[in-house]
């Protein structure tokens, strides 16, 4: 499996972020991809991005900032609607890592 790392980014950075780390991880294991979650607030994320390395943003809440990390809109993974073009999107981002 290749191993990556993704920023998952909601509101608070607690309950969003955490359902959405949960279900992408779960999702793209199917895919090949040992994904390490890790879980902010958008005020948070520049903290953590400038203490580790991340393949893939994944965001619930916006994120207007370019961080030369890849971001998807992660929405549907919480609501149902276009999982596939998510889980999709992602796996075409990670593959070029």
């Amino acid at each position: 499996m290749k191993k990556v790392s993704i920023l998952c980014v909601c509101g608070s950075g607690v309950v969003s972020s955490s359902m959405v780390a949960a279900r992408l991880k779960e999702l793209l294991a199917e895919k090949g991809f040992d994904a390490q979650m890790k879980e902010a607030s958008p005020i948070s994320m520049e903290t953590e991005i400038q203490g580790n390395k991340f393949d893939l943003i994944a965001c619930v809440s916006p994120v207007y900032e370019d961080y030369d990390i890849p971001k998807v809109n992660a929405v549907g993974l919480m609501s149902g609607f276009g999982v596939d073009d998510i889980v999709n999107e992602c796996v075409k981002i990670l593959e070029k890592e």
